[in-house]
């Protein structure tokens, strides 16, 4: 990361903790410099203790040490105004950091939520999981310690050197000379170490984003016995990390006893530097020079201090950086105002906008407040697109589907099957043509409103840490029990959900683990049956189910599409024969179209499909 980089992410970083927390940070200033004033004038009155309380008892019969005992006083109670503050604003700099964590944790998840789903597509999930764990830590150690620390450091290194010119300009000029050598040392040494823990963190994301595949995909693993490959991948990642682990802590740990001990010199030179002169020119008392002594040990030791921040500095500013980076990350553009509104109808059949859910939807345009019934035409019109550029996934596609219709889509792995349903939900927009929804356009289609018309049920089942009913009531917030259930005995779920222990109160953890493959696609399907969206869309939504359990869901999936527009991607073409149109896809152009009987009769690539002349990849 270059130095303007760094500056940038700093000062980005500290505009948003003033930003919001700017009446503890006014507080949290004025505590330390009162702390930093009372730690430099409790050693700067070692010098009247000395000079002016104790020197004097000295060779006196009957001495008074009632003014010492004041003095004394005097003292503890500056050093502990100085500790009252110290708690104070340690209390305050815990608030802050983890209130400014908490909105940062909180914007990068309503930042990530807008983000198209290109992003995650093309990021490792893990490398994601890292900017919410590992880089908001090295947030945490930056707000919490290194700013705070490094501020109160700066003001006693501040007013320590102005104590100690006003004790002897000399000797100042000496600890000058010595405090740059210190400077010089962390410098070079800070570099080094920085380096280092920019790669850690780096590294750390790459662990934690292969780790998380292999858990995904430890069955895979050992079917396929590829236990020890897998070994060997996460040997060299872990091997790269401790590598960069090793190196950035081996130049942080070098450089404290470095400065330490050349802190030490410095404080004996002084000592010898002083005393010579105390001797030679008598200028110097020896409360001064007790009291530079200690300054001195204070100033080497807050730089000492100072320095050790800088690796922590480092560190946070790479996780800032890799956090800005996401929150910079373009959202997803959603420019359509045309909105999906309940709707009823009247006695003469005319569309009305309602309150409350009523089972029929509409498309209003607040152009002219009209009101467009929701009846689920999809029309796709010489539609190409491509994920990179100069390599189409789809070329030239033109179908349409009407309400009440099922076309299914079949082809070999790649040929535009999923992207097709990705287009419709404007996952990704289309390059050239036009997808007609309703007779609208769907770029003029508000994102959200467009896909709450759509039901999806794909072959990877997403589940959410929560009751069955929970989950069902994901498709429709505001579902009551009853419906939920009646969902559920539509996609013949309920049986198996009543055996369940707490039934619909059962919990799911882990994305499901506790049911089996089918139980979680019958859920996924009953979910969607809540919704009870105009259109579906089913991706292999049956491919992860045994054919016994296929046959039992075969005539609620008919329920549940009767009357709607349903788009259908299967591998198992048994389960597509009473689609009103089947499209063979092929290198992402439409090679073949037609109902079953006439496919067949073709005897083209779907017959060799259906009579396992050729399969499906």
């Amino acid at each position: 990361m270059t130095k303007g980089k760094k500056r940038n992410v700093l000062f980005r970083l500290l505009k948003y903790i003033t930003t919001n927390f700017k009446l503890p940070l006014v507080i949290i200033v004025i505590t330390i410099i009162i702390s930093s004033i009372c730690h430099v004038y409790g050693q700067l009155f070692i010098q009247t203790l000395i000079d002016d309380y104790i020197t004097p008892l000295i060779n006196i019969n009957n001495p008074n040490f009632t003014p010492l005992l004041k003095a004394i006083a005097f003292m503890a109670l500056i050093y502990f105004i100085g500790v009252i503050c110290t708690f104070l604003y340690s209390r305050l700099v815990v608030k802050v950091s983890q209130g400014t964590l908490k909105s940062i944790r909180n914007e990068m998840f309503e930042h990530m939520e807008t983000l198209p789903i290109k992003y995650f597509d093309d990021n490792n999930h893990g490398d994601i999981m890292s900017y919410y764990i590992n880089d908001t830590d090295t947030l945490r150690d930056l707000i919490s310690q290194s700013i705070p620390n490094g501020v109160a450091n700066g003001i006693i290194i501040l007013f320590t050197f102005i104590s100690m010119l006003m004790l002897n300009i000399y000797l100042t000029l000496a600890i000058v000379i010595g405090v740059f050598l210190m400077l010089k040392i962390a410098k070079v040494i800070g570099k080094k170490s920085s380096k280092y823990f920019v790669l850690r963190q780096k590294s750390v994301a790459r662990v934690n984003g292969y780790i998380e595949e292999m858990i995904d995909g430890q069955k895979v693993i050992q079917v396929f016995t590829h236990e020890e490959e897998a070994k060997k991948n996460f040997d060299k990642l872990n091997e790269e990390l401790y590598e960069n682990t090793k190196n950035a802590n081996i130049f942080a740990n070098m450089l404290m006893p470095i400065m330490a001990n050349v802190g030490y010199l410095i404080y004996v030179l002084i000592a010898i530097f002083g005393g010579f002169i105390a001797i030679k020119t008598n200028n110097l008392s020896v409360g001064a020079i007790a009291s530079f002594l200690l300054l001195t040990r204070s100033f080497t030791m807050h730089i000492n201090q100072l320095s050790q921040q800088y690796n922590s500095i480092a560190l946070a500013l790479a996780g800032a950086s890799r956090i800005f980076a996401l929150l910079d990350e373009k959202s997803e553009e959603n420019k359509g105002d045309i909105s999906l509104v309940h709707a009823k109808k009247d006695a003469n059949g005319n569309l009305t906008e309602s309150k409350t859910y009523t089972g029929i939807w509409a498309w209003k345009d607040p152009k002219n407040n009209t009101l467009i019934e929701l009846k689920g035409d999809i029309q796709f019109k010489n539609v190409d697109f491509a994920y990179v550029a100069d390599k189409k996934v789809l070329q030239d596609i033109t179908l349409y589907a009407k309400r009440g219709q099922k076309i299914a889509f079949v082809g070999a792995t790649g040929a535009g099957k999923t992207t097709i349903t990705n287009l419709i939900n404007r996952f990704y927009d289309i390059d050239e043509g036009t997808i007609l929804y309703d007779g609208i356009d769907i770029k003029k289609i508000n994102k959200n409103d467009l896909r709450k018309s759509f039901g999806m049920v794909l072959q990877d089942v997403n589940l959410f840490t929560g009751t069955i009913m929970e989950n069902l009531r994901y498709g429709r917030e505001n579902a009551t029990d009853q419906e939920c259930i009646e969902a559920a005995k539509l996609a013949n779920a309920n049986s198996f959900i009543e055996k369940l222990p707490q039934g619909y109160n059962t919990m799911i953890t882990d994305n499901g683990e506790n049911l089996s493959q089918g139980q979680r696609q019958l859920l996924a399907i009953a979910r969607c049956a809540v919704s009870n969206p105009p259109v579906m869309i089913l991706d292999e939504a049956t491919s992860s189910i045994d054919t016994r359990t296929e046959k039992e869901i075969q005539d609620g999936m008919d329920r549940l599409m009767e009357g709607r527009t349903v788009l259908v991607i299967a591998h198992r073409l048994s389960t597509i024969r009473n689609a009103k149109a089947i499209i063979v896809l092929e290198n992402g152009k439409i090679i073949e179209r037609g109902d079953h009987e006439s496919l067949l009769a073709q005897k083209g690539k779907y017959y060799q499909l259906y009579t396992g002349a050729f399969e499906l990849e």
